[in-house]
């Protein structure tokens, strides 16, 4: 059986079936790549078809001596599964010698999270005599107020904007679309600006349904959003490492340890599992063990 044939088929239902990401379907190539590879260096040359439980096996050994590390060897093994997952809905194949690969145990690591403080700081920091300062304060905001990861940021549209209703319709992961709920705050930032600063700019051909732009009137990158993020973070004097990120994180830190309900946060977060949402359930526990030590008489 042909790899290249094989691999160009798992793309194909990558993008069609499962609508993933182009970056995501790169991903899944590459790691299936990397066992074609490893079939290619063996004596008999297998095809994926005859390679069995024992020889994925050996290929994680292979793999470990390259001493990646367990996220990237955890996405490998991801990549591997799916493909033989495919192969078997496909009828390629009868069984699945992936179904008992293991993943390698994973340390969670708990995001960093800005304070309220630390964010009206950033805010504060904004020089707004500026022509960009009602673009920044707009980036924040809305980073903030409706925890969108920065790709989401950079490619809302104008007429993704219902703020008479309340919300923004943003484009996540895999191209899917959700509502996100969007308050007073970051829409008077972005009214703001759009009215302010964005009405005066020469808007290239294509760049006009979008909302946040450069000085020269294209599309912000998300290269930007970061260097605005860290900027501004510095001005402040906050040590934490920050990134467009850091804002998603404490949208949903935020909202957890105000009670919200933990469904309502994955949904506005875009989340696909409700244990990615758990983690700031994880952070809420450490914000309420540190209240009963502050403030309780046994503590």
């Amino acid at each position: 059986m042909n790899w290249e044939a094989e691999i160009k088929g798992f793309k194909a239902y990558l993008q069609l079936e499962r609508s993933l990401s182009t970056n995501t379907v790169e991903a899944y190539l590459n790691d299936i790549g990397k066992l074609a590879q490893y079939a290619s260096m063996l004596p008999e040359k297998p095809s994926y078809r005859a390679l069995k439980h024992p020889d994925l096996q050996k290929f994680l050994q292979w793999i470990n001596e390259f001493n990646l590390s367990a996220t990237s060897q955890a996405r490998i093994i991801s990549g591997i599964k799916g493909f033989y997952k495919y192969a078997v809905l496909e009828g390629l194949m009868m069984e699945n010698p992936a179904e008992l690969l293991e993943m390698p145990r994973l340390k969670r690591k708990l995001p960093e999270v800005l304070s309220l403080e630390d964010i009206n700081a950033m805010l504060g920091c904004i020089d707004m005599s500026k022509a960009e300062g009602h673009r920044n304060k707009a980036i924040i905001e809305t980073l903030y107020g409706c925890g969108l990861r920065v790709t989401e940021l950079v490619e809302l549209k104008l007429s993704n904007l219902f703020f008479q209703a309340g919300f923004i319709r943003v484009v996540g992961k895999g191209d899917k679309e959700r509502i996100v709920p969007i308050g007073q705050e970051a829409q008077n930032a972005i009214q703001w600006y759009i009215e302010g600063t964005r009405v005066h700019l020469n808007i290239k051909k294509g760049q006009e349904d979008m909302v946040f732009l450069s000085r020269n009137g294209r599309q912000l990158t998300r290269i930007m959003v970061f260097f605005i993020c860290k900027e501004l973070a510095a001005l402040a004097g906050i040590r934490k490492t920050i990134s467009p990120h850091t804002f998603r994180h404490s949208f949903a830190t935020h909202l957890v340890e105000a009670g919200a309900d933990l469904r309502a946060v994955q949904d506005m977060l875009g989340h696909e599992s409700i244990t990615t949402t758990e983690i700031y359930t994880h952070i809420s526990r450490d914000y309420l063990r540190e209240v009963v030590m502050k403030y309780h008489p046994r503590g």
